[in-house]
C-alpha cells in the first residue's frame, strides 16, 4: 500500500494540536513540555520495507592495470625498404599473416644461386655414388661429395628462409595495436615493426594482503568496473595465486582472467575488482539505508502500530547496497528505510511503501 501525500496530513496535525494547547493556556504561558508533546504527538513521514531473502557474498575489492598476457613486438629478420603495408592499427590478424612486404630481389636472386649450386652437388652426388657402387670412385672422394652436398642444401635453405623473411609476418595472432614502420622507409634487421596484442582475454594482477589471503582461492569470481564505462561490468576469474609474498609490499599475487571477446575493454585500463570469496545463501537482508550506527551498535527502527521501536540487530555480508541481518529482525517486520534521521524510540510515523529497485544491484 502507498500512502499518498503524508506530509500536507502531518502538517494538518500539527495545526490541530498547535491550536488546542493555544487555547488552553494564557498569552505567553506555552511551556517547552507542550512543545515536546506537540513533536511526539506529529507523526514523521517514512518509507518502510520488509527484509527479503537473496543469496549474498562476501567480498573483496582491489584495483588494478588491465592488461593481455599476448603482446609481441614484431622484429625485422632482414634489411629493406618497406614496399607494401597489408595491415593497419586495429586489424585483426593471425599468427603467421603478412604484415607488410619488403624488397626482397637481392635475396631471391641469392635464393635461385644456392639451388643452382644445390641441383649441380645433387647431380654430382648421383654419379658419384654410382662410381663408388662400382669401385670406380675412392671412398674419401665420395665422402666428401656428400658433405658438398649437404653444405650446399643448407646454404639453399638459410638464402630461402632470409627471402621469405623479407615477407613480415605475425608471430601471433590478435589486433594490430602499434604500426611503426611507413611505405618506403628502409629497415635494418631487429627493428620494431609492429606490435600485436590479443585482446579476447586480458588479464590483471591484484594485490592481497597477507591478512586476507585466506579467503582466495583459483576459481573465485569477480566483478570487474572502469571508469570510462561506469555503468557496466565485467566478469573475470581468479585463475592463479602466487605462493611466495613480494617482499616490496608484502603482498601476494593474484592473477585475474578478464573475457573480454566483445572488445570493451583495452590494455592499460585501471579497474575496480570486487571478488566474492564466500557466499551465504538465502540471506536475510535489508536495504543499508536502513541501518543506523550508534554507540558501536547497529540498530534499525521497526515500525508497529504506526510508531518506532528502536532495535538491535547483528549483520553480516555487505554487497550492492543490501546488508545482511543474522540476528534481531524477522522476516514479517516492517523497517524505516528512509526519513530515520529525526526518529527516537516511540515516534510516531506515517509510513509509505518503499521501492526496492530503488536500491537493489
Amino acid at each position: 500500500m502507498k500512502t499518498l501525500n503524508p506530509i500536507p496530513a502531518a502538517l494538518c496535525t500539527v495545526a490541530l494540536l498547535g491550536s488546542a494547547l493555544i487555547s488552553g493556556c494564557g498569552v505567553g504561558e506555552a511551556s517547552v513540555a507542550d512543545a515536546d508533546t506537540l513533536l511526539a504527538a506529529t507523526p514523521v513521514p517514512v518509507e518502510i520495507a520488509r527484509p527479503f531473502r537473496v543469496d549474498i557474498n562476501a567480498t573483496y575489492v582491489a584495483s588494478a592495470s588491465i592488461t593481455s598476457d599476448h603482446d609481441a613486438p614484431v622484429i625485422t629478420r632482414v634489411s629493406g625498404e618497406v614496399v607494401e603495408l597489408a595491415v593497419e592499427e586495429g586489424d585483426r590478424v593471425e599468427a603467421g599473416q603478412i604484415l607488410a612486404r619488403l624488397d626482397g630481389e637481392r635475396l631471391r636472386l641469392e635464393m635461385l644461386a644456392a639451388k643452382a649450386n644445390l641441383d649441380r652437388a645433387q647431380k654430382e652426388f648421383k654419379r658419384n655414388t654410382d662410381l663408388h657402387e662400382r669401385g670406380l670412385v675412392s671412398s674419401s672422394l665420395y665422402e666428401g661429395s656428400k658433405f658438398d652436398l649437404a653444405s650446399l642444401q643448407a646454404t639453399y635453405d638459410l638464402t630461402r628462409l632470409n627471402y621469405d623473411y623479407s615477407n613480415i609476418r605475425a608471430p601471433i595472432g590478435g589486433v594490430v595495436s602499434t604500426r611503426e614502420i611507413k611505405a618506403g622507409q628502409n629497415l635494418a634487421a631487429g627493428q620494431v615493426t609492429f606490435r600485436i596484442t590479443e585482446t579476447a582475454e586480458l588479464m590483471a594482477y591484484l594485490q592481497i594482503p597477507q591478512a586476507d589471503l585466506a579467503k582466495f582461492t583459483a576459481g573465485n569470481s569477480a566483478m570487474l568496473s572502469v571508469a570510462s564505462m561506469p555503468n557496466a561490468e565485467f566478469a573475470a576469474t581468479i585463475v592463479r595465486i602466487s605462493p611466495t609474498i613480494d617482499v616490496r609490499n608484502g603482498t601476494f599475487r593474484a592473477t585475474a582472467i578478464i573475457d573480454n571477446t566483445d572488445g570493451n575493454l583495452a590494455p592499460g585500463m585501471f579497474g575496480k575488482f570486487t571478488v566474492a570469496y564466500e557466499k551465504h545463501a538465502n540471506a536475510l537482508v535489508i536495504p543499508t539505508t536502513a541501518l543506523l550506527d550508534e554507540d558501536d551498535e547497529s540498530t534499525v527502527y521497526v515500525v508497529q502500530n504506526d510508531e518506532v521501536v528502536r532495535r538491535i540487530v547483528e549483520t553480516g555480508f555487505e554487497e550492492n547496497g543490501r546488508v545482511e541481518i543474522l540476528n534481531g529482525l524477522q522476516d514479517d517486520d516492517e523497517i524505516v528505510v528512509v526519513g530515520h534521521s529525526s526518529l527516537r524510540d516511540g515516534s510516531k510515523v506515517l509510513a509509505s511503501v518503499f521501492e526496492l529497485d530503488r536500491f537493489a544491484g
